[in-house]
Protein backbone atom coordinates (compact mmCIF):
# COMPACT_ATOMS: atom_id res chain seq x y z
CA UNK A 1 0.00 0.00 0.00
CA UNK A 2 2.88 2.36 0.79
CA UNK A 3 4.25 1.94 -2.73
CA UNK A 4 0.85 2.73 -4.27
CA UNK A 5 0.52 5.85 -2.10
CA UNK A 6 3.99 6.98 -3.19
CA UNK A 7 3.16 6.46 -6.88
CA UNK A 8 -0.08 8.44 -6.56
CA UNK A 9 1.69 11.29 -4.74
CA UNK A 10 4.41 11.45 -7.41
CA UNK A 11 1.73 11.53 -10.12
CA UNK A 12 -0.16 14.33 -8.36
CA UNK A 13 3.00 16.39 -7.88
CA UNK A 14 4.01 15.83 -11.51
CA UNK A 15 0.59 16.85 -12.82
CA UNK A 16 0.55 20.02 -10.73
CA UNK A 17 3.17 21.56 -13.05
CA UNK A 18 1.25 21.39 -16.36
CA UNK A 19 -2.05 22.20 -14.64
CA UNK A 20 -0.49 25.27 -13.00
CA UNK A 21 0.80 26.34 -16.42
CA UNK A 22 -2.72 26.05 -17.85
CA UNK A 23 -4.02 28.29 -15.06
CA UNK A 24 -1.26 30.82 -15.66
CA UNK A 25 -1.91 30.79 -19.43
CA UNK A 26 -5.66 31.24 -18.95
CA UNK A 27 -5.27 34.28 -16.74
CA UNK A 28 -2.62 35.74 -19.06
CA UNK A 29 -4.87 35.24 -22.11
CA UNK A 30 -7.51 37.51 -20.57
CA UNK A 31 -4.83 40.22 -20.36
CA UNK A 32 -3.61 39.79 -23.96
CA UNK A 33 -3.75 42.65 -26.46
CA UNK A 34 -2.60 42.29 -30.04
CA UNK A 35 0.12 44.50 -31.46
CA UNK A 36 -1.31 47.53 -33.22
CA UNK A 37 0.07 49.92 -35.82
CA UNK A 38 -0.77 53.54 -36.44
CA UNK A 39 -1.36 52.86 -40.14
CA UNK A 40 -2.05 50.06 -42.57
CA UNK A 41 0.07 50.59 -45.67
CA UNK A 42 -1.42 47.72 -47.71
CA UNK A 43 1.80 45.77 -48.08
CA UNK A 44 2.51 43.48 -51.01
CA UNK A 45 1.55 40.01 -49.76
CA UNK A 46 2.42 36.67 -51.32
CA UNK A 47 0.22 33.76 -50.24
CA UNK A 48 1.97 30.40 -50.50
CA UNK A 49 -0.13 27.22 -50.60
CA UNK A 50 1.77 23.91 -50.36
CA UNK A 51 -0.40 21.22 -51.98
CA UNK A 52 -0.12 17.48 -52.45
CA UNK A 53 -2.91 16.00 -54.61
CA UNK A 54 -5.44 18.69 -53.77
CA UNK A 55 -7.31 18.92 -57.09
CA UNK A 56 -10.69 18.73 -55.34
CA UNK A 57 -10.20 21.75 -53.10
CA UNK A 58 -7.38 23.93 -54.40
CA UNK A 59 -9.66 26.09 -56.57
CA UNK A 60 -11.94 26.85 -53.62
CA UNK A 61 -8.95 27.87 -51.49
CA UNK A 62 -7.54 30.16 -54.19
CA UNK A 63 -10.96 31.73 -54.73
CA UNK A 64 -11.23 32.29 -50.99
CA UNK A 65 -7.93 34.18 -50.97
CA UNK A 66 -8.97 36.27 -53.98
CA UNK A 67 -12.28 37.08 -52.24
CA UNK A 68 -10.48 38.71 -49.30
CA UNK A 69 -11.05 42.44 -48.92
CA UNK A 70 -7.63 43.43 -50.20
CA UNK A 71 -6.28 45.29 -53.26
CA UNK A 72 -5.74 42.79 -56.07
CA UNK A 73 -2.55 44.56 -57.22
CA UNK A 74 -1.01 43.94 -53.78
CA UNK A 75 -1.60 40.18 -53.81
CA UNK A 76 0.06 37.19 -55.46
CA UNK A 77 -0.80 33.53 -54.91
CA UNK A 78 1.84 30.80 -55.24
CA UNK A 79 0.90 27.11 -55.23
CA UNK A 80 3.56 24.46 -54.65
CA UNK A 81 2.26 21.35 -56.42
CA UNK A 82 4.45 18.87 -54.56
CA UNK A 83 4.79 15.36 -55.99
CA UNK A 84 1.25 15.53 -57.36
CA UNK A 85 -0.15 12.88 -59.67
CA UNK A 86 -3.50 14.60 -60.20
CA UNK A 87 -4.68 17.90 -61.72
CA UNK A 88 -3.70 20.15 -58.80
CA UNK A 89 -1.23 22.23 -60.84
CA UNK A 90 -3.54 22.69 -63.82
CA UNK A 91 -6.53 23.69 -61.71
CA UNK A 92 -4.44 26.09 -59.61
CA UNK A 93 -3.17 27.88 -62.73
CA UNK A 94 -6.66 28.17 -64.12
CA UNK A 95 -7.85 29.67 -60.82
CA UNK A 96 -5.20 32.41 -60.99
CA UNK A 97 -2.21 31.14 -59.03
CA UNK A 98 1.44 31.00 -60.05
CA UNK A 99 2.29 27.30 -59.81
CA UNK A 100 5.62 25.70 -58.94
CA UNK A 101 5.71 21.96 -59.66
CA UNK A 102 8.10 19.86 -57.61
CA UNK A 103 8.97 16.21 -58.14
CA UNK A 104 11.27 14.72 -55.53
CA UNK A 105 10.20 11.36 -54.18
CA UNK A 106 13.24 11.08 -51.91
CA UNK A 107 12.67 14.35 -50.03
CA UNK A 108 8.95 14.31 -49.45
CA UNK A 109 7.23 16.60 -46.97
CA UNK A 110 5.70 20.02 -46.46
CA UNK A 111 8.88 21.46 -44.94
CA UNK A 112 10.98 20.20 -47.83
CA UNK A 113 8.50 21.65 -50.35
CA UNK A 114 8.54 25.06 -48.68
CA UNK A 115 12.34 25.10 -48.51
CA UNK A 116 12.57 24.19 -52.21
CA UNK A 117 10.15 26.96 -53.17
CA UNK A 118 11.88 29.61 -51.07
CA UNK A 119 15.24 28.71 -52.59
CA UNK A 120 14.18 28.31 -56.22
CA UNK A 121 11.28 30.76 -56.51
CA UNK A 122 12.96 33.87 -55.15
CA UNK A 123 12.52 35.83 -58.36
CA UNK A 124 8.75 35.28 -58.20
CA UNK A 125 8.21 36.46 -54.62
CA UNK A 126 10.98 39.06 -54.28
CA UNK A 127 8.50 41.94 -54.64
CA UNK A 128 6.40 40.69 -51.72
CA UNK A 129 6.82 42.54 -48.42
CA UNK A 130 5.34 39.60 -46.51
CA UNK A 131 4.56 35.97 -47.21
CA UNK A 132 1.62 34.09 -45.70
CA UNK A 133 1.53 30.29 -45.72
CA UNK A 134 -1.80 28.48 -45.64
CA UNK A 135 -2.93 24.90 -46.23
CA UNK A 136 -4.77 23.81 -49.35
CA UNK A 137 -8.09 23.24 -47.55
CA UNK A 138 -8.33 26.67 -45.93
CA UNK A 139 -11.15 29.19 -45.98
CA UNK A 140 -9.72 32.63 -45.10
CA UNK A 141 -11.79 35.26 -43.37
CA UNK A 142 -12.66 38.30 -45.50
CA UNK A 143 -10.26 40.48 -43.47
CA UNK A 144 -7.45 37.91 -43.26
CA UNK A 145 -5.03 39.77 -45.55
CA UNK A 146 -5.94 43.19 -44.14
CA UNK A 147 -5.09 41.97 -40.65
CA UNK A 148 -1.77 40.50 -41.79
CA UNK A 149 -0.88 43.76 -43.51
CA UNK A 150 -1.89 45.73 -40.42
CA UNK A 151 0.33 43.57 -38.20
CA UNK A 152 3.34 43.93 -40.48
CA UNK A 153 2.76 47.67 -40.71
CA UNK A 154 4.19 47.60 -37.18
CA UNK A 155 7.98 47.59 -37.78
CA UNK A 156 8.59 45.39 -34.71
CA UNK A 157 6.57 42.48 -36.11
CA UNK A 158 8.67 40.08 -38.18
CA UNK A 159 6.77 36.80 -37.78
CA UNK A 160 3.03 36.36 -37.28
CA UNK A 161 0.60 33.58 -36.52
CA UNK A 162 -3.08 33.89 -37.42
CA UNK A 163 -5.96 32.17 -35.65
CA UNK A 164 -6.61 28.75 -37.15
CA UNK A 165 -10.19 27.64 -36.60
CA UNK A 166 -12.62 24.95 -37.80
CA UNK A 167 -14.86 25.51 -40.82
CA UNK A 168 -17.29 22.64 -40.10
CA UNK A 169 -17.92 22.56 -36.32
CA UNK A 170 -21.54 21.48 -36.83
CA UNK A 171 -20.62 18.36 -38.84
CA UNK A 172 -20.45 16.03 -35.84
CA UNK A 173 -18.99 15.57 -32.40
CA UNK A 174 -15.37 15.23 -33.56
CA UNK A 175 -15.23 18.53 -35.53
CA UNK A 176 -17.15 20.25 -32.70
CA UNK A 177 -14.71 19.06 -30.04
CA UNK A 178 -11.75 19.96 -32.26
CA UNK A 179 -13.34 23.41 -32.61
CA UNK A 180 -13.46 23.65 -28.82
CA UNK A 181 -9.84 22.46 -28.64
CA UNK A 182 -8.73 25.00 -31.26
CA UNK A 183 -10.42 27.77 -29.28
CA UNK A 184 -8.16 26.76 -26.43
CA UNK A 185 -4.96 25.67 -28.12
CA UNK A 186 -4.95 28.02 -31.12
CA UNK A 187 -6.17 31.08 -29.22
CA UNK A 188 -6.03 30.96 -25.44
CA UNK A 189 -2.62 29.30 -25.30
CA UNK A 190 -1.30 31.59 -28.05
CA UNK A 191 -2.54 34.73 -26.33
CA UNK A 192 -1.33 33.51 -22.96
CA UNK A 193 2.10 32.63 -24.31
CA UNK A 194 2.53 36.10 -25.84
CA UNK A 195 1.52 37.75 -22.58
CA UNK A 196 3.81 35.54 -20.49
CA UNK A 197 6.92 35.31 -22.66
CA UNK A 198 6.49 37.77 -25.53
CA UNK A 199 6.24 35.08 -28.20
CA UNK A 200 3.79 32.46 -29.42
CA UNK A 201 4.14 29.31 -31.52
CA UNK A 202 3.88 28.80 -35.27
CA UNK A 203 1.02 26.46 -36.15
CA UNK A 204 1.94 25.45 -39.70
CA UNK A 205 -1.21 27.00 -41.12
CA UNK A 206 -1.86 30.74 -41.20
CA UNK A 207 1.78 31.67 -40.63
CA UNK A 208 3.16 34.90 -42.06
CA UNK A 209 6.69 36.29 -42.32
CA UNK A 210 8.45 39.36 -43.53
CA UNK A 211 10.02 38.24 -46.77
CA UNK A 212 13.49 39.09 -45.46
CA UNK A 213 13.08 36.46 -42.72
CA UNK A 214 12.36 33.68 -45.22
CA UNK A 215 15.13 34.91 -47.52
CA UNK A 216 17.47 34.53 -44.57
CA UNK A 217 16.30 31.15 -43.24
CA UNK A 218 14.52 29.44 -46.10
CA UNK A 219 12.55 26.70 -44.39
CA UNK A 220 15.23 24.94 -42.32
CA UNK A 221 13.03 22.44 -40.47
CA UNK A 222 11.75 19.30 -42.18
CA UNK A 223 10.23 17.20 -39.39
CA UNK A 224 6.54 16.32 -38.98
CA UNK A 225 6.26 19.36 -36.67
CA UNK A 226 8.44 21.68 -38.74
CA UNK A 227 6.37 24.69 -37.63
CA UNK A 228 7.09 24.27 -33.93
CA UNK A 229 10.70 23.38 -34.64
CA UNK A 230 11.08 26.59 -36.66
CA UNK A 231 9.55 28.54 -33.75
CA UNK A 232 12.30 27.31 -31.45
CA UNK A 233 14.94 28.05 -34.08
CA UNK A 234 13.70 31.65 -34.32
CA UNK A 235 13.57 31.90 -30.52
CA UNK A 236 17.25 31.02 -30.34
CA UNK A 237 17.90 34.05 -32.58
CA UNK A 238 15.63 36.30 -30.45
CA UNK A 239 12.96 36.53 -33.16
CA UNK A 240 9.51 36.42 -31.64
CA UNK A 241 6.26 35.11 -33.13
CA UNK A 242 3.39 37.58 -32.76
CA UNK A 243 -0.25 36.54 -32.68
CA UNK A 244 -3.18 38.27 -34.36
CA UNK A 245 -6.53 36.70 -33.30
CA UNK A 246 -8.38 38.78 -35.92
CA UNK A 247 -6.46 37.28 -38.85
CA UNK A 248 -8.63 34.20 -39.23
CA UNK A 249 -8.49 31.09 -41.38
CA UNK A 250 -10.66 28.01 -41.01
CA UNK A 251 -9.98 24.42 -42.04
CA UNK A 252 -12.19 21.41 -42.50
CA UNK A 253 -11.89 18.75 -39.80
CA UNK A 254 -12.62 15.13 -40.62
CA UNK A 255 -15.62 13.31 -39.13
CA UNK A 256 -14.66 9.67 -39.71
CA UNK A 257 -12.79 7.81 -36.99
CA UNK A 258 -10.14 6.45 -39.39
CA UNK A 259 -9.21 9.83 -40.88
CA UNK A 260 -9.34 11.58 -37.51
CA UNK A 261 -7.04 8.96 -35.95
CA UNK A 262 -4.49 9.38 -38.73
CA UNK A 263 -4.59 13.16 -38.41
CA UNK A 264 -4.26 13.25 -34.61
CA UNK A 265 -1.51 10.59 -34.61
CA UNK A 266 0.65 12.71 -36.90
CA UNK A 267 0.09 15.93 -34.96
CA UNK A 268 0.66 14.54 -31.49
CA UNK A 269 3.29 11.98 -32.46
CA UNK A 270 5.39 14.74 -33.98
CA UNK A 271 4.91 16.85 -30.88
CA UNK A 272 6.18 14.10 -28.58
CA UNK A 273 9.17 13.61 -30.88
CA UNK A 274 10.04 17.30 -30.63
CA UNK A 275 9.73 17.23 -26.81
CA UNK A 276 12.40 14.55 -26.69
CA UNK A 277 14.59 16.52 -29.07
CA UNK A 278 14.27 20.03 -27.59
CA UNK A 279 13.91 19.61 -23.80
CA UNK A 280 17.63 19.50 -23.04
CA UNK A 281 18.62 22.34 -25.46
CA UNK A 282 15.94 24.64 -24.00
CA UNK A 283 17.04 23.87 -20.43
CA UNK A 284 20.65 24.55 -21.42
CA UNK A 285 19.65 27.85 -23.03
CA UNK A 286 17.87 28.87 -19.83
CA UNK A 287 20.83 27.84 -17.69
CA UNK A 288 23.19 29.82 -19.92
CA UNK A 289 21.14 33.01 -20.31
CA UNK A 290 18.74 33.02 -17.37
CA UNK A 291 16.04 34.16 -19.81
CA UNK A 292 12.64 32.84 -18.71
CA UNK A 293 11.34 32.75 -22.29
CA UNK A 294 13.13 29.42 -22.74
CA UNK A 295 11.33 27.95 -19.72
CA UNK A 296 7.99 29.20 -21.02
CA UNK A 297 8.79 27.71 -24.43
CA UNK A 298 9.55 24.37 -22.76
CA UNK A 299 6.34 24.56 -20.72
CA UNK A 300 4.32 25.29 -23.86
CA UNK A 301 5.98 22.41 -25.69
CA UNK A 302 5.87 19.85 -22.87
CA UNK A 303 2.35 20.44 -21.54
CA UNK A 304 0.42 17.28 -22.54
CA UNK A 305 -2.57 17.44 -24.88
CA UNK A 306 -5.72 18.15 -22.88
CA UNK A 307 -7.20 14.69 -23.51
CA UNK A 308 -4.05 13.01 -22.19
CA UNK A 309 -3.95 15.39 -19.23
CA UNK A 310 -7.60 14.58 -18.41
CA UNK A 311 -6.81 10.87 -18.58
CA UNK A 312 -3.83 11.21 -16.24
CA UNK A 313 -5.77 13.45 -13.84
CA UNK A 314 -8.56 10.87 -13.75
CA UNK A 315 -6.10 8.19 -12.69
CA UNK A 316 -4.48 10.49 -10.11
CA UNK A 317 -7.84 11.61 -8.70
CA UNK A 318 -9.09 8.05 -8.33
CA UNK A 319 -5.87 7.13 -6.57
CA UNK A 320 -6.03 10.16 -4.28
CA UNK A 321 -9.56 9.38 -3.10
CA UNK A 322 -8.84 5.66 -2.68
CA UNK A 323 -5.50 5.69 -0.83
CA UNK A 324 -4.88 9.30 0.25
CA UNK A 325 -6.79 12.01 2.09
CA UNK A 326 -6.68 15.64 3.23
CA UNK A 327 -4.62 18.05 1.13
CA UNK A 328 -3.92 15.43 -1.53
CA UNK A 329 -7.60 15.04 -2.39
CA UNK A 330 -7.99 18.83 -2.44
CA UNK A 331 -5.06 19.05 -4.86
CA UNK A 332 -6.72 16.50 -7.14
CA UNK A 333 -10.02 18.38 -7.00
CA UNK A 334 -8.27 21.65 -7.85
CA UNK A 335 -7.01 20.08 -11.11
CA UNK A 336 -10.59 19.70 -12.35
CA UNK A 337 -11.57 23.22 -11.34
CA UNK A 338 -8.56 24.65 -13.20
CA UNK A 339 -9.15 22.56 -16.32
CA UNK A 340 -12.83 23.55 -16.37
CA UNK A 341 -11.81 27.22 -16.10
CA UNK A 342 -9.30 26.66 -18.91
CA UNK A 343 -11.76 25.00 -21.29
CA UNK A 344 -14.64 27.39 -20.61
CA UNK A 345 -12.37 30.43 -20.97
CA UNK A 346 -11.25 29.32 -24.43
CA UNK A 347 -14.86 29.11 -25.60
CA UNK A 348 -15.74 32.46 -24.07
CA UNK A 349 -12.76 34.24 -25.57
CA UNK A 350 -13.45 32.88 -29.08
CA UNK A 351 -17.24 33.20 -28.70
CA UNK A 352 -17.87 29.55 -29.50
CA UNK A 353 -21.04 28.53 -31.29
CA UNK A 354 -23.85 26.94 -29.30
CA UNK A 355 -23.25 23.60 -31.01
CA UNK A 356 -19.66 23.56 -29.74
CA UNK A 357 -20.83 24.23 -26.19
CA UNK A 358 -23.38 21.41 -26.44
CA UNK A 359 -20.91 18.91 -27.86
CA UNK A 360 -18.54 19.50 -24.92
CA UNK A 361 -20.71 16.95 -23.12
CA UNK A 362 -19.16 14.39 -25.51
CA UNK A 363 -15.63 15.16 -24.25
CA UNK A 364 -15.33 11.93 -22.19
CA UNK A 365 -16.03 9.92 -25.37
CA UNK A 366 -13.27 11.87 -27.14
CA UNK A 367 -10.81 11.01 -24.34
CA UNK A 368 -11.69 7.29 -24.48
CA UNK A 369 -11.35 7.37 -28.28
CA UNK A 370 -7.77 8.62 -27.91
CA UNK A 371 -6.59 5.95 -25.45
CA UNK A 372 -5.84 3.36 -28.19
CA UNK A 373 -4.45 6.21 -30.29
CA UNK A 374 -1.78 6.94 -27.67
CA UNK A 375 -0.99 3.22 -27.33
CA UNK A 376 -0.57 2.94 -31.11
CA UNK A 377 1.73 5.97 -31.13
CA UNK A 378 4.05 4.18 -28.71
CA UNK A 379 4.26 1.10 -30.92
CA UNK A 380 3.98 2.39 -34.48
CA UNK A 381 7.06 3.31 -36.52
CA UNK A 382 7.20 7.04 -37.26
CA UNK A 383 7.32 8.33 -40.85
CA UNK A 384 8.38 11.81 -42.07
CA UNK A 385 6.34 11.50 -45.27
CA UNK A 386 3.72 14.06 -46.19
CA UNK A 387 0.48 12.13 -45.64
CA UNK A 388 -2.54 13.89 -47.05
CA UNK A 389 -5.56 13.92 -44.74
CA UNK A 390 -8.76 12.71 -46.40
CA UNK A 391 -11.04 15.65 -47.20
CA UNK A 392 -14.79 15.44 -46.74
Amino acid sequence: MMIIELIVKILLIGLSLPVAYLLLSTVAAYLFKKERSGENRFLNIGVVIPAHNEEMGIVSTIEGVLACDYPANRLEIFVIADNCDDATAEKARTAGAVVFERSDTFNRGKGQALDWFLNTGHEAYRHSDAIAIIDADVTPDKNFLREISASFSNPFVQVLQAYNGVSNPKSGWRPALIDAAFNIFNHLRMAGSVRLSGTSVLKGNGMAFRTTILERYGWPCHSIVEDMEFTLRLLEDNITVHYNPDAIIRSEMVTSAKSASSQRSRWEGGRFMLIRKMTLPLLMKFAKTGDSKYLFALAELATPPLSLLVLLCSIATAGAFLVLNGAWTLLAASFWAIMAFYVISGQIQRRAELSTWLYLAMAPLYVFWKIPLYLAMLLKKKTPAWIRTTRE
